[in-house]
């Protein structure tokens, strides 16, 4: 689940889901963007109990992701296998972005 939007709307870009502050977050917005949006203001602690709270795969690849970026590989292994996602070899940066464009736009 991504962000709530009308049927005629664009998804919300990176840049601008990037550019939002936590505590003006969308309502509805899932729990694994919200982690990624802690994330991205530097609240790794933040980021890691909103990624606990999403049962969903999504939240499982964020979980696998911050686990990955506190350099804990035996951890993050384990969440990306929940999340069906092999092991990143992309930088942190590069799959903070495919992560957050994919679960901005529902996929």
């Amino acid at each position: 689940m991504g962000i709530p939007q009308s049927e005629n709307a664009d998804p919300m870009t990176i840049d601008e889901f990037r550019a939002l502050r936590a505590d003006d977050a969308p309502a509805g917005l899932s729990g694994a963007l919200f982690a990624l949006l802690q994330d991205a203001k530097g609240d790794w602690s933040g980021a890691h109990e909103s990624a606990q709270r999403d049962d969903s795969p999504g939240g499982a690849w964020v979980h696998g992701y911050l686990h990955r970026k506190e350099g804990e590989p035996g951890n993050a292994a384990y969440w990306y296998r929940c999340a069906g996602r092999p092991l990143p070899t992309c930088s942190l940066e590069a799959e903070w972005g495919l992560i957050a464009g994919e679960l901005l736009r529902g996929d």
